[in-house]
């Protein structure tokens, strides 16, 4: 039997490694910018002259990666709408920023009813290297169904810890890009962040990584182009790659 590849030698620079979840082990990033859609789009209505929101642009640099109040607020503030905040318990609607994010998250919710999340199989590859050389790994995630979709791919066991949404919430943890929810899952590693690398596509999650003194701060680039490696960069990373799955067989760029 061939032996698994080894990882590269980046990432035998580090002790324990954090993933994002979102887009870099689920391929659920399309399903949370169209959730997204449906609660800002309803919301735009209600205000005179404002164009549909922008799943792919503007889902990357307002949405992607933050807690959905953050991601809401930032959306909202960038098109000049200015909404009452709101509390956690309002009920979907666009009323405040909570219930645009409550309309989104029931959105999210009704999707996984009928449209099962995939995973991205080059992680896959590399989480089961990295367990099997025995580093220990960490999913961290802004989203509240991070542990749920772990479970449903028959990942969650891969990992040592997991730090998601609901557990951000109890602890009161500020969303990304602060790096609490990366120092969080460090801590439960019981890795120095110093020692340890993170892995993720959101630029606010790459900018996470270094203001919290990751080792080894990794960006994925889905798009793959220049553009979008680009931008990873300038937030903080220091190598892009177009899949984790590309660690095991190449250098980084």
């Amino acid at each position: 039997m061939a032996r698994a590849p080894s990882p590269a030698a980046v990432l035998l620079s580090v002790h324990a490694v954090v993933f994002d979840t979102d887009g870099v082990i689920t391929d659920s990033a399309t399903a949370h910018a169209s959730a997204w859609k449906e609660a800002f789009d309803a919301c735009l209505a209600t205000h005179e002259g404002q164009r549909p929101f922008d799943e792919a642009e503007e889902y990357r640099q307002y949405v992607d990666g933050k807690a959905r109040k953050d991601g809401a607020s930032a959306f909202l503030a960038s098109r000049g709408i200015d909404l009452p905040e709101g509390s956690p318990d309002d009920p979907p609607g666009t009323g405040t920023v909570w219930a645009v994010a409550a309309r989104k998250d029931k959105a999210f919710t009704e999707s996984l009813r009928t449209r099962p999340i995939a995973v991205w199989p080059g992680t896959v590859r590399l989480l089961r290297v990295l367990r099997d050389a025995r580093v220990p790994i960490a999913a961290a995630s802004a989203s509240r169904h991070a542990t749920e979709l772990l479970a449903g791919a028959g990942l969650l066991g891969l990992f040592t810890a997991v730090v998601d949404g609901n557990e951000a919430r109890r602890l009161e943890l500020p969303g990304k890009p602060d790096p609490a929810l990366f120092i969080e899952a460090a801590r439960r590693l019981g890795v120095p962040p110093g020692d340890s690398g993170v892995v993720e596509d959101a630029l606010a999650g790459v900018e996470a990584g270094r203001r919290g003194g990751f080792g080894l701060v990794v960006g994925v680039d889905r798009s793959d182009t220049p553009e979008g490696a680009a931008a990873l960069r300038r937030h903080g990373a220091d190598l892009v790659v177009s899949d984790p799955g590309d660690l095991l067989i190449s250098g980084a760029n």
